[in-house]
């Protein structure tokens, strides 16, 4: 049964990566604005639903690492997994506005995180109030400034959509993308509490992986695609959305309390570590790419944590 739910999950985040990736494409065409925009708003909020679902779901019921483990886990899996198997398929040519703007506000919301835990072991209401109010400055400043700073060109095979079939495509991928991760996490998490895991284990690992799924499904029908725009930006903007919009909106609700010491002395560490290397790969051996030989690297780092943590 639950390894039905699983495939039943994996079988819905596909269509549903392709029904998203289809709706973004189409209103960044009509309304002009450069596809990296759109990944980083449009395609990120869609595809970080599942971990707010999980994360609010999770802290409610008492099992906060179960939430932080999750976001933790999912900023890791994107950049670490998602990143790494998407590069396996084609270099990607990274934009100047990846080091301008995209990875600081990574590392500046990655760095909020570590801070605001680090002294009491909670993430409180008034911290959850700065990571969004945080995030809302970071939209509004790259859909007035960004739109025109990144340059973006559109493969031949583009086609403008009707407003309604955009909006569509982008409700019936969002649900499918939710549907998918409901499914794929209740399967797995089952078969993890089979085996008498942790919580703080299933939310780094099984839980991070399914919700990962939905950026992992995006990125590479993007790159499939030649949409490496997309892909890129729908990676950064989920890593920050996983921390502004999930973690700060699920602290709003409900204080986000650490149990499990594991996420503050080894997993926050890795996901620290693993977004600040993504700069180095994009200059080193050349300057603004990535490509297969980063995906390998990122993909070894991604193996050790989870080695490291079960």
């Amino acid at each position: 049964m639950n390894f039905l739910l699983i495939i039943g999950g994996l079988v819905l985040l596909i269509f549903g990566g392709n029904w998203l990736l289809k709706s973004a494409v189409a209103l960044s065409l009509k309304l002009d604005i450069p596809k990296i925009v759109i990944g980083m708003t449009i395609v990120s909020f869609a595809t970080s639903a599942p971990e707010l679902i999980v994360s609010i779901k999770a802290a409610l019921s008492g099992s906060s690492d179960l939430a932080l483990g999750n976001v933790i886990g999912s900023n890791i899996a994107n950049l670490g997994l998602v990143l790494g198997i998407t590069l396996l398929l084609g270099t990607m040519h990274v934009q100047k506005g990846f080091y301008k703007i995209d990875w600081p506000v990574m590392m500046i919301a990655s760095l909020l995180l570590y801070f605001f835990l680090i002294g009491d072991n909670v993430i409180t209401r008034n911290e959850g109030i700065v990571l969004f109010s945080f995030l809302i400055v970071f939209l509004v400043y790259i859909l007035r400034f960004q739109k025109t700073a990144v340059l973006d060109e559109l493969p031949e095979d583009d086609e403008p959509l009707p407003l309604y079939k955009i909006v569509l495509f982008l409700v019936i991928g969002g649900l499918g993308l939710w549907g998918g991760s409901e499914l794929l996490i209740k399967g797995a998490t089952s078969m993890a509490l089979e085996f008498g895991v942790s919580e703080r284990i299933i939310g780094v690992t099984v839980v991070s992986i399914g919700t990962s799924v939905p950026e992992l499904a995006a990125s590479i029908i993007a790159v499939l695609k030649k949409e490496k725009a997309i892909s890129l930006g729908n990676l950064i903007g989920s890593n920050v959305f996983n921390i502004l919009a999930v973690l700060g909106i699920t602290s709003i609700i409900t204080p986000v309390v650490v149990k499990d010491q594991g996420l503050l002395t080894n997993d926050i560490f890795w996901m620290l570590g693993i977004s600040f290397i993504i700069l180095p790969l994009v200059f080193i051996p050349k300057g603004y790419r990535l490509n297969y030989k980063d995906g390998v690297v990122l993909l070894a780092a991604y193996v050790i944590f989870i080695y490291f943590t079960i």
